[in-house]
């Protein structure tokens, strides 16, 4: 299933917002795309994700 059927846009732009500060700080500029986040949230499992979520939500992370 994809990410995109269970989550909304609003969590969906925060998942990515921290994937990409996070998971893909060391990796090239030109190669931080949307596309890219959405393809290491899609190998998380549903717990992970939404524990990402929810730690993102809780810290702030979205917020930098």
């Amino acid at each position: 299933m994809s990410i995109f059927q269970k989550y909304s846009i609003r969590e969906i732009n925060t998942l990515r917002t921290v994937v990409k500060s996070q998971h893909m700080k060391h990796y090239p500029k030109e190669k931080v795309t949307d596309h890219e986040a959405d393809r290491i949230i899609e190998s998380l499992s549903e717990q992970a994700r939404e524990k990402l979520y929810q730690l993102a939500v809780d810290y702030g992370i979205t917020k930098l």
